[in-house]
């Protein structure tokens, strides 16, 4: 079972659903100030708006939902691309590419991970990029 690459890829699939799914919940729960610090903290990146050129007026907020919902979209995209590659059972060498650029992309993200953020996500990508690895190094090469 260990040796099989398909069951690294469903098991990196399945992380990688579990991190999209893990990130998105952070859009539904809303941030409670527990000192007068973190209160004016919140209230300015809700509320200052930064001027961004060619007449855009964001706030820190709205820049950082912008990018917090690419986090959980790539991690959507890789797995549903796995999905689709086992499902219909694309040629190895074609499968090997497609892994490799994951590992490329998922790699560099664990990596931003390990240096900018906690342990859930560390650990999550993490995970994916393991099986991700795993499944790679054992897909049967092609001529």
């Amino acid at each position: 079972m260990f040796k099989r690459f398909t069951f690294w890829l469903w098991l990196a699939v399945v992380f990688q659903l579990l991190t999209a799914l893990a990130h998105s919940l952070s859009f539904f729960v809303t941030q409670i100030p527990t000192n007068e610090t973190e209160r004016q903290l919140l209230e300015l990146m809700g509320t200052y708006r930064l001027d961004m050129g060619a007449g855009f007026h964001r706030t820190t907020h709205q820049l950082f939902t912008a990018l917090s919902a690419c986090f959980p979209l790539l991690y959507l995209l890789g797995g549903l691309n796995n999905i689709y590659c086992m499902k219909k059972r694309i040629d190895a060498g074609v499968l090997r590419g497609l892994l490799a650029i994951q590992l490329i992309v998922f790699g560099i993200g664990f990596g931003v991970m390990v240096v900018f953020a906690f342990l859930p996500p560390i650990m999550l990508t993490g995970l994916v990029f393991v099986c991700l690895a795993a499944a790679f190094f054992l897909i049967p090469r092609t001529e």
